[in-house]
């Protein structure tokens, strides 16, 4: 703080008169001290800390995580999820431990198509009773509404046409009376036919099952890619 000057009692009168007539400009400030540097520091002190910088990383981090935690509750909802094949139902196309992206998005747009592997919650029918609901299923679309289906002498027939079904494991071994799908409904066999919990033991899958299409497979590494769905859709006459 500024010391205001003092009058020096050993001054003749007239040179105390001269200072108390023209003041100086210390003296004019005298009545508002400045703050003092100690002052200042104290909010930019306890702002600056150690602990407020922590409390900003701490903060900043948790809005990424929560941020991150939102888009992947969307993502997975509405777009896509990953899946791992528990069973060997699907062998040789897909082999246990296989990890898969599930596409959710295609089907808003069209249906399920013949050829497609879907992954799907099993149906509410007495064959399955005792699979919990959370177990999902992974088949391949043979039939969608309107097509005429059979199975005899180890090939599928839709339409009254033979399917050329490269990716089977091995020949079927049961048979089956011709049926058309109803409307709503898909009808789904595994590759490995002979040993697959699918539309051939339990009937037909609901649509509205399906949770969606296995797109693509990123583990293991050495068989990473595309899943592709031969057409189906019009098959070959031979």
């Amino acid at each position: 703080m500024p010391i205001p000057p003092a009058q020096d009692q050993n001054l003749p009168e007239s040179a105390n008169q001269l200072d108390r007539a023209s003041p100086s400009p210390q003296t004019s400030q005298t009545s508002q001290p400045s703050p003092t540097p100690e002052t200042n520091q104290t909010a930019s002190t306890l702002q600056n800390s150690g602990l407020g910088k922590l409390w900003q990383q701490v903060r900043e981090n948790l809005q990424i995580v929560v941020v991150a935690l939102i888009l992947a509750f969307l993502l997975r909802t509405f777009v896509a999820e990953p899946r791992y094949i528990p069973s060997d139902s699907m062998i040789p196309t897909l082999e246990v431990g296989d990890r898969l992206v599930v596409d959710k998005v295609s089907y808003a747009f069209h249906p399920p198509q013949p050829g497609d592997i879907v992954v799907f919650n099993p149906p509410d029918v007495p064959e399955l009773a005792a699979i919990s609901k959370d177990n999902a299923f992974i088949k391949r679309v043979i039939g969608v509404p309107g097509q005429e289906i059979r199975i005899t002498q180890g090939r599928v027939y839709v339409n009254n046409q033979p399917l050329t079904e490269d990716y089977l494991a091995s020949p079927m071994r049961y048979q089956l009376a011709s049926f058309v799908v109803p409307e709503g409904q898909v009808f789904v066999l595994g590759d490995n036919r002979n040993y697959s919990n699918d539309s051939h033991v339990w009937g037909f899958l609901p649509a509205e099952n399906i949770i969606g299409r296995a797109w693509f497979r990123f583990f293991p590494f050495d068989r990473l890619g595309f899943l592709q769905s031969p057409d189906l859709s019009t098959p070959p006459v031979l």
